[in-house]
């Protein structure tokens, strides 16, 4: 990077520290610490709810997905406001009134302790191994851009934040997040300006719109029943109405942000603000990488997107086949370059045949060269996440290169700031008060909490080092939610919708619905997103038959 571009980002990177730490004073109890002191306004808390969903995964991942697949993925989303408007007359009302620290507490109040127990580990598991991710994801920046080490990269961005937030708690983590949410929303709109001011001149927005129609990635609504077919209209209607019921209604890193609400209506309010903007934010991403795509017909792209697997293919694999595919794969794309030209000066059926047969061909061309980077290396090779950040790098003029980096990291930052904090609630709350230290006072609370902050920072760093071997990002951590979200949301249906539901029947219906949701993922070819929907309803099944079976709830508190 120009000195420019490492100016801009190390004042970003001070400032929001300096910030953080300047916002987060005067923390005197858990309740502070935790919660804000539940004094929030509603436009802040929605800034905030929205900056720990929407991570630099979103901003990678989600380019790359669209570069490679289009606009498919917005699917996901399409049942996010009816999710919004669910919560906002069921789950927010029952945990606001009863004064919890965690979604869990409330298991407690409904059911028993250990109900609450399994369902804030479940929690523990799943948000401690996602997190790694959203960790890993901008060291893939720094390590295509700077040449660092992922591990550096690591270090850097979780100490960082680690920082802030044992210092300041919930308090530096929304008001962090109002700043950082601005910075990633102007972040969006350079990204998809100059990605449109990329396109050729003489091709035109147009064409390029046309030329991604015509590749399919402009595609959003197939309306497939398929169950094993990705991002169809049924799976992003259903499948994703039960995942955003289960991530914004049953997931800490969430309910702690509408909790931190001065009254039930701040709390609703915050929620319904992200019915609003949370799909329009994920079109303009996924459209800046499909724009990414067309732009890379009139820019040759690079033979792996990844630079540090190419500098180790042409070191170790054999220059006869490394010139064979670097050949082939050099050809194909001055051929899919001609026929693009010639399919937006025409559109004709003949010219569109044409172009689709050299993309067709351009797309067997890198498969040779991916094939020859597993044989060479004996690993599988993928490099979804390294698409945008290779275009930033070669792409973006000076200054602006280190304006995106900083947005990376502002939305990275944003995510793992209300992580921590939340995984550190769980532990403190429903774990370390019940069973360690119940009465030890203000003063050693607030140091554990903050240890507990310190604690989840670093595992969190500990998963990243192994995240990159599992795919795309922005999968990675959607899979790894569905395998827990639906079991999780089952039981708070269960709570709420089933007032003669037992205890037994929450805890065993749990482990069943679990079992159930691994059992559909082992044996069948069911996309992630069903397994919401699976484990949902597995769990009030189980639930209730159990209930029927071995007796009633006890009365719940009040």
């Amino acid at each position: 990077m120009s000195s420019l571009d490492w100016t801009v980002f190390l004042v970003y990177l001070i400032g929001i520290v300096g910030f953080g730490l300047w916002v987060g004073r005067g923390n005197l109890r858990i309740d502070d610490f935790f919660l804000a002191g539940r004094e929030m306004r509603w436009w802040a808390v929605g800034l905030s709810v929205m900056a720990t969903q929407i991570s630099a995964i979103t901003f990678i991942g989600t380019t790359g997905q669209g570069y490679n697949d289009g606009m498919r993925f917005l699917v996901m989303y399409f049942g996010l406001p009816f999710a919004m408007v669910v919560l906002c007359v069921t789950v927010v009302p029952f945990f606001y009134r009863a004064r919890v620290f965690t979604a869990y507490e409330y298991l407690e109040k409904r059911f028993d302790g250990p109900t609450r127990t399994l369902t804030s580990l479940l929690f523990l598991c799943s948000r401690g191994l996602s997190v790694g991710v959203t960790l890993y994801a901008p060291s893939l920046v720094l390590s295509v851009i700077l040449g660092w080490s992922e591990n550096a990269t690591i270090l850097l961005m979780g100490g960082t934040t680690i920082v802030y937030v044992m210092y300041g708690g919930n308090k530096s983590v929304i008001w962090t997040d109002v700043v950082q949410m601005g910075i990633v929303w102007f972040g969006i709109l350079l990204c998809l300006g100059i990605a449109v001011s990329h396109i050729s001149e003489s091709f035109g927005i147009r064409n390029a719109l046309a030329l991604a129609q015509a590749t399919g990635r402009l595609e959003i609504m197939d309306t497939s029943p398929s169950l094993s077919k990705p991002y169809t209209l049924w799976s992003g209607l259903v499948g994703g109405l039960f995942l955003m019921l289960s991530y914004f209604g049953c997931d800490q890193s969430q309910v702690q942000r509408y909790l931190s609400g001065s009254s039930l209506t701040q709390s609703r309010l915050s929620l319904l603000f992200n019915a609003f903007l949370k799909v329009p934010m994920q079109f303009l991403i996924l459209l800046t990488g499909v724009l990414v795509f067309v732009f890379y017909h009139f820019q040759a792209p690079p033979l792996l997107w990844n630079k540090v697997e190419l500098a180790r293919l042409e070191r170790g694999a054999p220059p006869e086949d490394l010139a064979r595919v670097r050949a082939r794969f050099e050809a194909a794309h001055a051929a899919r370059r001609t026929a693009a030209q010639a399919f937006g000066a025409s559109r004709s059926p003949e010219a569109t045949q044409a172009y689709l047969a050299a993309g067709a061909d351009l797309t067997a061309a890198r498969g040779e060269v991916v094939a020859l980077v597993e044989k060479t290396t004996g690993k599988t090779y993928g490099d979804t996440n390294y698409i945008f950040p290779t275009y930033i790098l070669n792409e973006l003029p000076k200054g602006f290169v280190g304006l995106v980096i900083a947005v990376i990291f502002a939305a990275a930052m944003s995510t793992l700031s209300g992580e921590f904090n939340s995984l550190a609630t769980a532990t403190m709350v429903d774990f370390y008060k019940r069973f360690v230290r119940r009465d030890a006072g203000d003063a050693h609370d607030l140091l554990a909490s903050r240890l507990f902050t310190a604690f989840w920072g670093l595992f969190a760093c500990a998963i990243a080092l192994q995240a990159g071997r599992l795919g795309s990002a922005i999968e990675v951590v959607n899979r790894f939610g569905s395998f827990f979200y639906g079991s999780i949301l089952g039981v708070f249906a269960l709570a709420i919708l089933t007032p003669r539901a037992s205890a037994r029947g929450a805890f065993w219906g749990l482990i069943l619905g679990m079992a159930t949701v691994g059992v559909v993922a082992a044996t069948t070819s069911v996309h992630f997103l069903w397994y919401n929907v699976v484990g949902t309803v597995a769990v009030l099944v189980y639930g209730l038959a159990i209930t029927a079976l071995w007796g009633v709830a006890k009365p719940q508190s009040s």
